[in-house]
């Protein structure tokens, strides 16, 4: 049975076979492949593209979901191997999984880091343990990593630049009030570089590199497919030639959990917002970001309402990425 946790356990094949069904579902929205068949969609965190997007795809494939707010309309789940259950959970993970799997034909969850302790959350614990004791696919709705938005990604990539083997993608850390999650930027770099592309990070200092299991991996796939990997505080060097930019803000994991710390380093950064100064060093790149976005904070007006902005088409894209991989689980899962 196979899950689909994160780009890095697929290969680059099957990730395109993905993208070119998401291509034929976008022009011939409505299909059969989930008949029968239910989707229970867990959340943990808020969300609009991603519950949107989940639940009209669903129905449009001629399935059922259910949406489970697991933050406060489903029992509190346990799900550490061995715990004395004498706290706030009622329920372990071993018997919810195992529970849904007997309703639902694949589960999806979106559960947010704590930011509390990243070498316990970098194991991703709550999803991992779902995987483990579900009998049915489980996929990644957005926990450390969000595949789905980088398949979008990826999507909207491919439709405006045809092949992106050995294409520039620039990764940048933009400015933002508070520390995020470093979902996306893993799974962006995890993407492009899988798909063939060279691959440049763009951040306020070194404390803002990402965890190293996600930088070695992009250095692996850059090398595997005779691209290059790069980091660097260097502004002008980094937009320098760029054929696609992609904004993100993301904490720095050595403050994990006492951010007070990062504000010196973030103040790097104030000055790293996108804008058409940044852009003209490009070669006509377009520019995206995974939404929600503050304007004029991440990124400027001008180059938001631009024709080189392709953060609208990636969000749609949310939506037909979404039901061709959850038509492949399904197919794989029935073989």
């Amino acid at each position: 049975m196979r899950h689909f946790l994160s780009t890095e356990d697929w290969s680059r094949n099957e990730l395109q076979s993905i993208l070119d069904r998401a291509r034929e579902l976008r022009s011939s929205p409505m299909g059969d492949a989930l008949k029968g068949k239910s989707v229970a969609l867990m959340f943990f965190n808020p969300s609009l593209r991603t519950r949107s997007s989940f639940d009209i795809g669903v129905h449009q494939l001629g399935g059922h979901a259910i949406i489970l707010d697991a933050q406060g309309q489903t029992w509190p789940v346990e799900f550490e191997e061995g715990a004395v259950m004498d706290g706030g959970p009622e329920e372990h993970v071993k018997e919810a999984a195992r529970v849904l799997s007997r309703y639902a034909d694949l589960i999806a969850i979106r559960c947010f880091p704590k930011f509390q302790d990243w070498e316990a959350e970098r194991e991703d614990p709550l999803i991992t343990a779902y995987a483990k004791h579900a009998t049915v696919p489980v996929i990644n709705m957005e926990t450390i990593v969000h595949p789905c938005q980088e398949l979008a990604m990826m999507l909207a990539l491919q439709d405006r630049h045809g092949d992106v083997s050995g294409k520039d993608f620039l990764l940048t850390w933009v400015p933002h009030p508070k520390p995020l999650n470093t979902a996306v930027a893993n799974s962006a770099v995890l993407m492009a570089s899988k798909m063939g592309m060279n691959v440049r990070m763009l951040i306020p200092d070194e404390v803002y590199e990402l965890d190293e299991r996600y930088m070695d991996a992009a250095e692996r796939f850059c090398g595997e497919n005779n691209a290059r990997f790069s980091v660097t505080t260097n502004v002008e060097e980094a937009y320098a030639g760029a054929h696609a930019v992609y904004a993100k803000s993301w904490g720095a994991l050595p403050f994990y959990g006492a951010w007070e710390g990062e504000a010196p380093y973030r103040a790097k950064g104030a000055g790293f917002m996108i804008d058409d100064a940044k852009m003209a060093l490009t070669d006509n790149a377009t520019v995206s970001h995974c939404l929600p976005m503050r304007r004029n904070v991440k990124i400027a007006d001008s180059v938001v309402d631009s024709p080189a902005f392709l953060g609208i088409e990636e969000a749609e894209n949310r939506l037909h990425v979404q039901k061709a991989m959850m038509e492949r689980l399904v197919q794989d899962s029935d073989g």
